[in-house]
């Protein structure tokens, strides 16, 4: 595989992993607390949803300009990124507190609980909650998968790749262990995912605009890296700061 394929791979697996986790808790919440067919129901038609829309836009983006579509998926890819980056280098920095799913499952829990359950009736609650949840984190793996995969030909596999076998681990550990998966050190994954899709954002809005890279493909992981580099050194100078601020007078 190239090197593109590589990153598109890996980017697109972590940031999926990252959210098919929540929609998970979510799915679990419901599930346990209300009953596991309309939770279930709600979260495979979101996904069918999804799946259809990257069926759909697909041929559409292939008719686009590479160019200027580049450029275009570029600057998206680069903010979507570091709205990512950011927010995982502040909670490594200790900023803002890292996401809780054993937490996040018992709010679920507790909401899911609130609405009344109707024995022997189809509990539509159950399926509007996951269905909203899955499609809501879903979104962002179906935006992620077409950015990536149509800046150039041969990404789609490895894009759609990603997120499909991100989603199958998932599923599998869910229904291994019936709780919320605790253990996944998720702000890493949020961190090294933010730094690939920077990576590819800042190499199509280079390409879109006629750059040549030096080293050529082997410069987006090379950039990847960097943003990743500079994300670990903020968070320190940041935890640093904080703590000398927690310790000093005042």
């Amino acid at each position: 595989m190239s090197p593109h394929a590589i990153s598109a791979l890996l980017a697109s697996g972590a940031a999926s992993l990252v959210e098919c986790i929540e929609a998970l808790t979510v799915v679990l919440a419901v599930g346990s607390t209300r009953g596991w067919r309309a939770a279930l129901a709600g979260a495979a038609t979101a996904i069918g949803v999804l799946v259809l829309l990257v069926a759909l836009l697909w041929p559409a983006l292939r008719q686009v300009p590479l160019a200027p579509l580049r450029v275009v998926l570029g600057t998206l890819l680069l903010l979507f990124g570091a709205r990512w980056l950011r927010k995982a280098t502040r909670r490594a920095a200790g900023i803002i507190p890292l996401r809780d799913e054993a937490a996040a499952f018992q709010r679920q829990r507790q909401h899911a609980a609130s609405a009344p359950i109707r024995s022997g009736r189809w509990d539509g609650a159950a399926f509007a909650t996951t269905f909203q949840a899955t499609v809501v984190e879903g979104l962002e793996v179906v935006f992620i998968v077409v950015a990536v995969g149509s800046g150039r030909a041969g990404l789609w596999l490895p894009a759609g790749a990603g997120a499909a076998l991100a989603l199958v681990l998932v599923a599998l550990l869910g229904v291994a262990l019936h709780r919320p998966i605790t253990r996944v050190p998720e702000n890493t994954l949020k961190q090294i995912a933010g730094a690939l899709l920077c990576g590819f954002g800042t190499f199509w809005i280079g390409e879109g605009a006629g750059l040549a890279w030096p080293g050529g493909d082997l410069a987006m992981p090379v950039l990847a890296a960097a943003y990743l580099l500079a994300s670990v050194i903020a968070a320190r100078i940041l935890r640093r700061r904080l703590a000398i601020g927690f310790s000093g007078p005042g």
